[in-house]
């Protein structure tokens, strides 16, 4: 059989500039499900999880109740409906009850259902807790930006049966666990998507201005559109004057503006785009390095190969190099 690579996800830059520069962002994280495990703990019992760079964590607990525990922080209590996504994959432990000694999570035995779909059956026999577990990979070059933004660990709970979105949504979730129908594994990793979303999503609503950074440059009017006109054509040959006329604002005044909210020059967000980007296509596209210098807004590979190294380290061959030993 011959391996396939797909091109990248793009946004048409035909469309019209999105009044949701927020959510285009969203789409250029490529959330892609890793893994999914139905676990039934009884108590006592206590999971301890690893460190998983590129990886949002995200646990619901179905049924039941558990703590969570991240180092350094004190435990936080998870009801039934509770979910936690921990946005840097950082190491943590599940446990029923505190106190409850923690066994590392490979050496915990799983029912395997599918290539990223497993089953676990774990603890002393005790009080029933159902937890639904999902490995959400992201871009961690394109989602950097917004990674370091979330806190170590975002907490939301609902109460059973209150109609909101996030019971429906998990209520859903177990619906599909149990039924194990042909097609379970992709919807569940869709909703995993959801509940990602709709966590980062939360707790920009919940948070003031001043702590959402370039957040809040996506949903300011005029920078928000100058931002989604560089993420829809990263190749066209932008420059302060050519965004400010888009967006009706003065030169000087668009410059400045920019600056302050983003945390950096036009110019240096342009180039640090089209170096994630173009890390993206050298890492999941075989084509030349001419070819994607082009896409991503440079007229020649040896310019394109100068701005890379400055901005990545390293050059874009051995960007390619590595990710075809991997």
């Amino acid at each position: 059989m011959t391996n396939t690579r797909l091109e990248p996800p793009r946004i048409d830059p035909e469309l019209p500039p999105s009044s949701d520069p927020f959510g285009e962002v969203l789409h250029l994280l490529q959330l892609t499900g890793v893994l999914y495990c139905n676990a039934q703990l009884s108590d006592p019992w206590g999971i301890e999880l690893p460190q998983l760079p590129g990886v949002m964590n995200v646990e619901v607990v179905t049924s039941g109740h558990c703590w969570i525990e991240l180092a350094g922080k004190s435990p936080v209590y998870m009801p039934q409906g509770s979910l936690v996504l921990i946005p840097r994959g950082d190491r943590h432990i599940l446990r029923g009850n505190p106190g409850d000694k923690a066994t590392w999570l490979q050496d915990i035995p799983v029912e395997r259902i599918g290539d990223r779909f497993e089953n676990m059956q774990f603890g002393g026999g005790g009080r029933l807790t159902r937890i639904t577990y999902y490995g959400v990979r992201f871009d961690p070059y394109l989602a950097n930006r917004l990674v370091r933004l979330l806190p170590d660990m975002l907490h939301l709970r609902t109460h059973v049966n209150d109609g909101s979105w996030l019971q429906s949504t998990i209520q859903f979730i177990a619906q599909e666990a149990q039924a194990r129908l042909p097609g379970s594994e992709t919807v569940i990793t869709r909703l995993a998507d959801i509940l990602v979303i709709q966590a980062i999503r939360t707790w920009i609503e919940s948070v003031r201005d001043e702590e959402r950074g370039w957040i809040a440059a996506l949903h300011d009017p005029g920078i928000g559109k100058a931002l989604s006109l560089m993420h829809r054509q990263p190749e066209h040959d932008w420059h302060v004057e050519s965004l400010a006329h888009e967006i009706g604002m003065s030169r000087s005044g668009f410059s400045a503006r920019f600056t302050a909210m983003v945390g950096e020059s036009v110019k240096q967000y342009l180039t640090t785009l089209r170096m994630q980007l173009a890390h993206r296509e050298l890492r999941e596209t075989s084509d030349s390095l001419a070819r994607i210098a082009e896409r991503v807004g440079y007229q020649s590979e040896q310019a394109f190969n100068r701005a890379f190294k400055r901005e990545v380290g390293v050059s874009p061959g051995a960007v390619r190099r590595h990710h075809a030993r991997t």
